[in-house]
């Protein structure tokens, strides 16, 4: 049985565990088995044992771990290794080609990797364009390491093309005698394209003879990615440069992209059965190549992608739905819980433990009690203890943990509206759509008061501290502080007043007012195109990833809000509408 002792004789142990008994670990674990405390309790002691080089004892206790990470992993592979275990080694290799940083754990395996051949030359190449792709330069300079001394780039000349790529293009000739001086170059082609994009293809178009077709695909799929990123009229023409099956995933969403813009459906349909399996089965690649293979007269193949898309409660399912001729107008209840579900879940040890730590401001510790606990329930269960944690006003919990059911659903759990008497006023008094605004916050806060982003948005409408002190001005609200954004009634007042500003600034456009929400008005009006435009490929072409995903999640949302409330049914198709065209500037 766990006692609430358990986290305390945690701590005693995971400070002092570098001395502590086998025993002593052992029992402690057998009192805490199938708890978090438990497993993190033995993700400790495994690196513990790690550091002691006891891979036998290390590979015991990892066969009850079921949370693992990167670290870990690469712990399991060495343990493996050191046990003579055929095949680990070659396991590893997956682990190499990552461009971010990797924990000290993978050092030992990469040294092996590279002492015995299972990786070489090409790979350290590989993983250095992954890492400069990514943004991770000290990455790119370290496992030059691995590279002859000869060979290896320079860590200043990769820091001064990140600097001023325009600068290394204007070399006359580029030079691409050996392997490092051409990463320089297509370094160079692909980062300037970022922001002069013509003057990149035209480098590129100069001297495409000169490289290999590896490279050469390569480079032209990174500025073609660059440019369809700001929506330039010929980022697809820089595309088909390349054959599609020459193109990585990444390179062939941007395709697709840029070929939502030009309208080149026969386009899309190819882009999207390049992809991997796996990418090409996510939803959204399904959504589009329907739409693609319906504006090409194949309506049977077509409706067969949307029927499979119609049962998912997303954006694209939503889509799919209507495109079939299928408009909701109610909100799906399967399963409702009473109060015996609820009492008889609420007895769960591990939910009591996480709501106490709620209770107690320790929200982000609750929260991980609180998943452990339900991941392994059952649909009636899940919908038991997302009411429970509705009633104790937890909405984040409630929201996350009805969202995980696959049979049994009741949406009032995943879209709740608390605050709605404030609500109502401020939207009423400023002409906006509550549900829109309910489908926003749900997305920025989850309901979440005291909320607080790694940027400083604070509240349920995560309000930047320099525009709250402008809203204050304008709301001539005195002796304002940030202290007051945790405030129900002043967070709602500041948020709804800035939408309705920037609704008036943005064509009363909900599409594009979400995105300038998230992201900047400016950035919203410039996404626009030179004609009007569908608004969900207006959301599917925005440049940022959080945006991108942050606009369709918050008009998803409206539609359910929608029906929870009782509006007057309007499909996602008519709220998306189309987006204007970008106003003509002069000179």
């Amino acid at each position: 049985m766990v006692t609430c002792l358990s986290p305390v004789r945690y701590w005693q142990i995971r400070l002092d565990i570098e001395q502590v008994s086998v025993q002593e670990v052992s029992d402690f674990l057998d009192s805490v088995e199938n708890t978090l405390v438990g497993q993190r309790m033995r993700a400790a002691w495994m690196r513990e044992l790690a550091r002691r080089e006891h891979w036998a004892m290390f590979l015991n206790e990892s066969k009850q771990l079921s949370t693992w990470d990167t670290d870990l992993t690469c712990y399991s592979l060495q343990a493996r290794i050191a046990l003579d275990e055929v095949g680990a080694l070659r396991e590893a290799r997956d682990i190499w080609f990552k461009g971010r940083s990797q924990p000290e754990a993978c050092l030992p395996l990469f040294e092996a990797m590279f002492e015995q051949n299972v990786l070489g030359e090409d790979a350290v190449w590989a993983r250095f364009r992954l890492a400069l792709e990514s943004g991770h330069q000290r990455v790119a300079r370290v496992i030059m390491k691995y590279l002859p001394q000869d060979q290896r780039p320079s860590g200043s000349s990769i820091n001064s093309i990140s600097r001023r790529p325009q600068k290394y293009l204007q070399k006359s000739p580029l030079p691409l005698e050996n392997r490092a001086q051409t990463e320089y170059t297509i370094y160079a082609l692909y980062k300037a394209a970022r922001s002069w994009p013509d003057l990149a293809a035209q480098k590129l178009l100069s001297i495409e003879d000169k490289l290999s077709e590896a490279d050469r695909n390569y480079v032209w799929g990174q500025v073609a990615v660059a440019a369809a990123r700001q929506h330039h009229r010929q980022a697809l023409d820089w595309f088909k440069h390349v054959d599609q099956k020459h193109l990585n995933d990444k390179q062939l969403e941007w395709r697709v992209r840029a070929a939502l813009r030009a309208e080149d459906w026969a386009d899309i349909v190819d882009s999207v059965e390049s992809m991997s399996p796996n990418r090409r089965s996510k939803s959204r690649w399904r959504y589009w190549k329907a739409r693609a293979l319906e504006a090409g007269g194949n309506k049977f193949e077509a409706n067969a992608l949307l029927a499979s898309l119609s049962n998912e409660f997303n954006f694209y399912g939503q889509l799919a739905a209507e495109d079939l001729g299928n408009t909701i107008s109610f909100v799906p209840r399967t399963f409702r819980p009473d109060a015996d579900d609820i009492a008889g879940i609420a007895k769960d040890p591990g939910l009591r433990r996480a709501l106490a730590l709620y209770r107690n401001s320790m929200r982000y510790e609750g929260a991980l009690e609180w998943a452990w606990t339900v991941k392994d329930y059952e649909d009636q269960q899940l919908l038991a203890a997302a009411a429970l944690a509705s009633q104790h006003e937890w909405y984040e919990r409630s929201i996350h943990t009805a969202e995980r059911t696959t049979i049994l659903h009741d949406f009032a759990l995943r879209f709740p509206a608390p605050y709605r008497d404030v609500m109502r006023g401020y939207t009423t008094d400023l002409e906006l759509d509550e549900a829109w605004v309910y489908g926003l916050v749900r997305q920025e806060s989850r309901f979440v008061t005291t909320a607080r982003s790694s940027a400083g948005a604070g509240g349920l409408m995560q309000i930047m501290p320099s525009t709250a002190k402008w809203l204050a001005k304008r709301l001539r609200l005195t002796n304002y502080n940030r202290k007051q954004l945790n405030i129900v009634d002043t967070n709602i007042s500041m948020g709804t007043y800035y939408l309705r500003d920037i609704m008036d600034s943005l064509d009363n456009h909900p599409v594009v007012a979400s995105a300038g929400y998230n992201a900047g008005p400016r950035r919203a009006a410039r996404w626009r195109a030179d004609k009007p435009l569908a608004g969900e490929i207006y959301a599917e072409t925005i440049p940022f990833l959080e945006t991108r995903g942050y606009v369709k999640k918050v008009m998803s949302n409206t539609m359910y809000y929608a029906r929870l409330f009782g509006q007057t049914p309007v499909s996602l198709k008519a709220r998306l509408g189309l987006v204007p065209e970008k106003p003509v500037t002069t000179n």
